[in-house]
């Protein structure tokens, strides 16, 4: 009883920061394998219980989604999904251990790219005597290339979308969280899709179950919050989280 209080709890704070800013696979994946779930199992177990509370956090979101630069959310969305599914599937026959020694400097590249993108690419752009902008091609191969990595690990891939939106597009954090939210919903439900018909997900349903039951009210709860947080200060939020987590996983090692 006290495991699965404890996965509740710890899918009430993946969820809720999800929500926020991104980071909610490192706070449900040490949870699940505390609980006894094999960490392999654990990643695809806290992908599935992740869905539900993205998908909430999406919906609250509904009406302030849109474009990112000149890609379209249907599009976008849908570059997503695929990569999402791809993702899950190299998780499922690949051995993970190569990915995740490169996890730590894949987030300390988002975080950089987060607090000093667009200082960054407006530098390039003087440098070179014309602005720097990322066409649609190249946002949606790297779009696709993200949610592959979220399908298969998932560890700040919002955090990572933020950092390319805002780098390659000069989009504010608070002004592109709907469409965060909405794309890591969609690389969830493809790669969730995946997971509970070839992995051992359903294994420990009673955890499984909790871990869900707190992501759904988590999201909800994260997401309404996250409206009325001052641009200034959900940029922290993100800030904050990517900083930790990538300080976390370097001392995790």
């Amino acid at each position: 009883m006290s495991e699965t209080l404890w996965v509740l709890l710890a899918g009430v704070a993946a969820g809720g920061l999800n929500a926020l800013g991104g980071g909610g696979t490192f706070v449900a994946l040490p949870a699940l394998v505390a609980a006894g779930v094999p960490p392999v199992t654990a990643n695809a177990s806290s992908t599935v219980a992740l869905v539900p509370g993205a998908v909430a956090g999406a919906w609250v979101y509904r009406r302030e989604l849109g474009p990112v630069g000149a890609v379209s959310t249907r599009t976008l969305t849908g570059v997503s999904a695929l990569g999402g599914g791809l993702g899950a599937g190299l998780l499922l026959v690949l051995p993970a251990a190569s990915f995740e020694a490169a996890v730590p400097w894949l987030l300390a590249f988002a975080t950089v790219l987060l607090c000093c993108g667009r200082r960054v690419i407006g530098a390039l752009g003087n440098a070179s005597g014309r602005p720097v902008d990322l066409g649609p091609r190249a946002l949606l191969a790297a779009q696709f290339a993200l949610a592959v990595y979220g399908g298969y690990f998932g560890g700040a891939v919002g955090i990572m979308m933020l950092a390319l939106w805002s780098a390659g597009l000069g989009l504010d954090a608070a002004a592109a969280n709907p469409m965060r939210i909405a794309q890591v919903a969609a690389v969830y439900l493809t790669a969730a899709a995946l997971f509970l018909v070839a992995s051992d997900a359903l294994d420990a349903p009673l955890t499984l179950g909790a871990l869900l039951t707190g992501a759904v009210a988590g999201g909800f709860g994260g997401a309404h919050l996250a409206r009325r947080l001052p641009s200034r200060l959900l940029r922290a939020v993100v800030l904050t989280t990517a900083v930790a987590m990538t300080v976390l996983y370097f001392v995790r090692g």
